[in-house]
């Protein structure tokens, strides 16, 4: 079981060490490699775009959205408005594709975004978008294929927790879990320990905190509960 440091992004000595500067926890490091070979059998080149992400990574990217350093995007593609919206829209907004610090699955080890390098077109670069997944997209038959293997129940123990849209983050087809160390890490991490951890590891501070705070219960069950049916059960 992962310590609420670990879960939080805060300390990472639980992760082991992957080509590309990638890391997660040793265990689901060993399924990961399963399904790449199976995926190389199949002939897709099943590849990481991100794997484990601290507590300060995480921090940055919320922070630098937050003042309005790196854009934010709505379900579209499209940059949003900040400047335009209330502080409590541009928590919504930036929440919608990016998780709170401390509440990202890929704090944990047991998350990674993926993608079919064998289907990446000269000079092309990765974006994760949803046109990249979606049908006719460059990655529509890797995932296509993944879908297959979940519903066969031989993906490794990897599924997708934002498999669908339920009001929260939106939908990544991009996203693995590792699900026999991720079932039930969220529901561990409350706002007690988020406080806590903010305090003690943001010196700076969480831009937006004021709102955050004023709706936080509402917020981890919007924004980092996955709901039931997203995996089968594992024990």
């Amino acid at each position: 079981m992962l310590s609420i440091d670990q879960l939080t992004g805060v300390d990472e000595r639980h992760l082991t060490d992957l080509p590309g500067g990638h890391r997660l926890h040793p265990e689901a490091a060993r399924a990961w490699q399963a399904l790449v070979a199976a995926a190389r059998a199949a002939g897709f080149q099943l590849q990481i775009a991100s794997s484990h992400r601290s507590f300060s990574r995480q921090s940055g990217i919320w922070n630098a959205k937050a003042a309005g350093k790196r854009a934010v995007h709505d379900d579209c593609g499209q940059p949003v408005a900040m400047a335009s919206l209330s502080p409590r829209e541009q928590l919504h907004a930036i929440l919608r594709f990016s998780a709170l610090p401390g509440t990202s699955r890929h704090h944990w080890g047991t998350d990674l975004d993926v993608f079919d390098a064998a289907a990446v077109p000269a000079g092309y670069a990765v974006q994760l978008t949803p046109e990249e997944v979606a049908p006719g997209g460059p990655f529509d038959a890797l995932h296509t294929w993944l879908d297959q293997r979940m519903a066969a129940g031989e993906s490794q123990g990897f599924f997708r927790p934002y498999a669908r849209d339920r009001g929260g983050v939106a939908p990544e087809r991009w996203h693995l879990s590792y699900a026999p160390l991720s079932l039930g890490c969220g529901e561990r991490v409350g706002p007690e320990a988020l406080r806590a951890c903010w305090d003690r590891h943001l010196p700076g501070g969480l831009l937006l905190r004021s709102e955050v705070e004023a709706e936080l219960d509402s917020v981890l069950a919007r924004y980092v509960a996955v709901g039931e049916g997203w995996c089968p059960a594992v024990t």
